[in-house]
């Protein structure tokens, strides 16, 4: 990783055929928002708006995201929003582990650009791949976890909130302890 950049990583996705995905990709979603974010949403793969647009979250999970984030106070533009793979799988299915292992190179280098001081894991994919392969999302989500000094916690996926409103309670609260968690952490830095 000599040459660390948003250009590196824009060049070294531009045609990728690290796996399958890219065959019926309309388009790569890298990931979208405040490159200098202290919160770094990771989700687990492009849906099919997301492809047709480009752009992470912006069908009806997204919107849902968007509602979330703003009842805590934080605006999309304030965030960093990404996903784990960059290509949407076929019919919104689970990416495959070697899927994920594909691009996960790329998901660190932004890591390592934006240096957030936490990372939400947005569902089960995220949570196996970025916080613990072995976590559950149902037993591990609000729980944080913290890796050489950058905080992290998983939650449901907006879109598994849609499916099912009983886990919005769960989610509310760990809102609710990102919230506070992220005043605390700023408060220090005053």
């Amino acid at each position: 990783m000599a040459d660390l950049s948003w250009e590196a990583i824009e060049q070294q996705i531009a045609n990728c055929r690290r796996c399958g995905l890219c065959q019926m990709r309309n388009r790569i979603v890298l990931g979208e928002g405040n490159r200098n974010a202290d919160i770094m949403l990771i989700g687990e793969g492009p849906g099919a708006e997301e492809d047709a647009q480009g752009r992470p979250f912006v069908g009806k999970a997204g919107q849902l995201l968007d509602k979330m984030f703003l009842a805590i106070d934080m605006r999309r533009e304030d965030l960093y929003i990404t996903n784990v793979v960059k290509c949407r799988p076929p019919g919104n299915r689970t990416p495959l582990d070697e899927e994920a292992e594909a691009c996960l190179p790329i998901l660190r280098m932004q890591y390592s650009l934006i240096q957030p001081k936490i990372v939400v894991c947005l569902g089960a994919t995220a949570t196996r791949h970025v916080y613990d392969p072995e976590a559950r999302i149902t037993r591990v989500h609000g729980q944080w976890l913290n890796k050489n000094g950058t905080l992290f916690i998983p939650t449901y996926h907006p879109a598994a909130l849609l499916r099912d409103e009983t886990k919005k309670k769960d989610a509310w609260e760990d809102l609710q302890s990102i919230r506070k968690t992220y005043a605390v952490m700023r408060q220090k830095q005053q």
